[in-house]
């Protein structure tokens, strides 16, 4: 029951997240930017994954290396040539070349995992990595080789959609579920519901009561972390004893998807069905940014490392955008071949 209840699941969150797709491969489900040399960025889109080493200019198609779609895309921060990508019902494949080959690393997932949602790496050790999945959240030590499932405390829920990971302490998680939050102090071995503010207890047992889709932690004050749901936008300033909600003067309430400046931590970035909008003040005003968008259908969102400014959008339904100035205007970058050489 619990499966055949995560597939449905899955299914109804992959369909809220394609309105608007009129071509898989304009879709593009996730995002993923070297860590230091800024040519170099990896898109996975609903048929294949891309791989481009001009700065998008020209993008290389990697072939098929699973039967089913990719749905995030992870860089190992230490050895950037190694790339991690999670699938929908095949769980992770690594390619240790930059994507030139593949291998399935499934061990202690492969009987249970439908969706990889997405992955985060420890600060201190790029071997120690966490997944959020349709069924829960696992992790491994050895890099991929083998998983653990890591559940202990999450009673009330078993999908967990986002995960995030304190930037100085790596002990300490956040995962996003559809019923709420949850935090670990030591390392993903227990959790703790943390859902004060966010939903009352007698509405967590309705199916996608409150999906989390994106956790973002402020890296200069960790304490402050926010939680960009199904349901609209909140923060905490307190490790998440307590929420409060922000931005309810936006258009719409879904957020996919989040991002915080690392140098100017009170601006953020959120994307959702209602295009990309950006807050200077921590969330407590907002803007649009959507100039040169031909879909306010946003899927993901992903930051320079080097540059803040340096922005790109994977929209539902028109492609991958970038920008240059902090979100102020959008251009297109299609993920076309490189030209033949003679």
């Amino acid at each position: 029951m619990l499966i055949r209840t995560a597939f449905r699941l899955a299914s109804f969150a992959l369909l809220l997240f394609s309105l608007g797709c009129e071509k898989e491969s304009e879709s593009i489900v996730s995002i993923a930017l070297h860590p230091t040399n800024t040519q170099i960025l990896y898109v996975a889109t609903n048929d294949a994954v891309y791989k481009s080493r001009d700065a998008g200019s020209s993008w290389e198609r990697f072939p098929s290396f699973s039967a089913r779609r990719v749905t995030t895309l992870a860089i190992d921060p230490q050895f950037p040539a190694t790339i991690y990508a999670g699938t929908m019902a095949d769980a992770v494949y690594k390619s240790p070349d930059g994507g030139q080959h593949w291998l399935p690393h499934n061990v202690g997932l492969k009987e249970h995992v439908s969706f990889i949602n997405e992955f985060v790496f420890d600060s201190t050790n790029n071997e120690q990595i966490y997944i959020a999945t349709t069924v829960g959240a696992f992790s491994t030590k050895d890099g991929g080789r083998e998983w653990e499932e890591r559940m202990a405390g999450m009673k009330e829920v078993h999908i967990v959609v986002s995960i995030a990971i304190h930037p100085t302490n790596p002990r300490i998680l956040y995962a996003g579920t559809t019923g709420g939050v949850y935090r670990s102090d030591d390392g993903a071995a227990s959790w703790k519901k943390i859902n004060n503010g966010l939903i009352p207890d007698s509405e967590l047992m309705g199916a996608m009561a409150l999906g989390v889709n994106a956790i973002a932690i402020n890296p200069v004050t960790p304490n402050i972390v926010y939680a960009g749901t199904t349901k609209g936008l909140f923060r905490t300033a307190n490790s998440g004893n307590s929420w409060e909600r922000i931005g309810e003067a936006l258009k719409d309430p879904f957020v996919s998807s989040m991002l915080i400046d690392p140098r100017q931590p009170a601006q953020l970035y959120i994307g959702g069905p209602g295009g990309v909008w950006k807050s200077l003040d921590s969330g407590k005003t907002w803007q649009a940014i959507n100039t040169g968008l031909t879909s306010l259908n946003i899927r993901s969102l992903a930051m320079s490392p080097k540059n803040p400014q340096d922005l790109f959008v994977g929209t539902n339904g028109s492609g991958l955008y970038h920008s240059t100035d902090g979100g102020t205007s959008w251009t297109p970058m299609p993920l076309k071949a490189a030209a033949a050489k003679n």
